[in-house]
């Protein structure tokens, strides 16, 4: 068992530090906001801390889950100062590639290990311990002591390649499920103007070589107008912006990414920024 320091407690960061907690982990918490962090010792125990340094200075690993660049900046910059030397610098922000490289390099600095390790599988995924965690670490060694930890609320951890691959591999992720929620979107938008029943068209595609994870979970509540809840668009938007500015570094192209962007950005317009991705139905329901 570690000593664990988790910094930033929102709809992902709780559940993950809850389950470090059940784990047998001792765990020592800091939100920007501290009540949250105090309703988080009230329903788990152990330890919040008023700031990221008191939290991470007796630490053997220590977690970030936080909103965008500035933040991990802002976050890992007060930590790292208080860290152990040996000790472990993790950061589950879906950030980009370059600040990943830029705590690599202060955690190198400092005699620290560092791993970017974006995840995937929301909210859900974190409340049940089942997030798909992809991981960029210059020493494999650093990886290698941090997997059983992470574990924790993992179902399936992968080294990518050094520092910064992590958080390229997330790209690759949100640029996947970008093509995929705009094309079942158009899907059960065309099912539902041709007067298909759409729980047995679910059931009947998702058996074929259209499946995927976003027809299965979203296809019925597409259908239904229902995105109260799922990964919100103003994050998302977040997410593809990363995924852009790499893609213009790196030469490559991303038409449909771009477009969906796009969508994205109509549909806060119109005043939704917290509704799940998968309202880009709403665009062709309601044009």
């Amino acid at each position: 068992m570690a000593n664990v320091a988790f910094l930033g407690l929102g709809v992902m960061g709780g559940p993950m530090a809850g389950h470090l907690a059940r784990a047998g982990h001792t765990v020592t918490v800091y939100n920007r906001t501290g009540a949250k962090a105090l309703a988080w010792v009230a329903e788990h125990g152990h330890r919040a801390a008023p700031t990221p340094a008191e939290a991470a200075a007796d630490a053997d690993f220590v977690m970030m889950c936080v909103g965008n660049d500035h933040d991990v900046r802002e976050v890992a910059g007060a930590a790292i100062p208080a860290m152990a030397a040996g000790s472990v610098l993790i950061d589950h922000t879906t950030a980009s590639a370059g600040v990943a490289r830029e705590l690599a390099a202060a955690c190198a600095a400092a005699d620290l290990g560092f791993v970017d390790a974006p995840v995937s599988g929301g909210q859900a995924g974190a409340e049940n311990g089942q997030l798909t965690i992809m991981c960029g670490a210059d020493d494999p060694a650093v990886f290698d002591s941090v997997s059983p930890v992470i574990d924790a609320y993992a179902k399936q951890i992968t080294l990518m390649g050094a520092a910064g691959a992590g958080q390229t591999t997330k790209m690759c992720n949100q640029i996947a499920i970008a093509g995929m929620a705009q094309g079942v979107a158009e899907a059960i938008n065309f099912a539902q103007k041709a007067g298909l029943d759409i729980d047995r068209l679910v059931g009947a595609v998702t058996q074929g070589a259209a499946n995927s994870w976003y027809l299965e979970h979203r296809g019925r509540t597409m259908a239904a107008g229902e995105f109260d809840f799922g990964f919100a668009i103003a994050w998302m938007r977040k997410d593809l912006a990363i995924c852009l500015e790499e893609a213009e570094r790196i030469g490559a192209r991303l038409p449909v990414t771009g477009l969906v962007d796009q969508f994205y950005a109509q549909l806060i317009e119109r005043g939704h920024p917290r509704w799940d991705t998968s309202s880009l139905i709403d665009l062709l329901q309601n044009p």
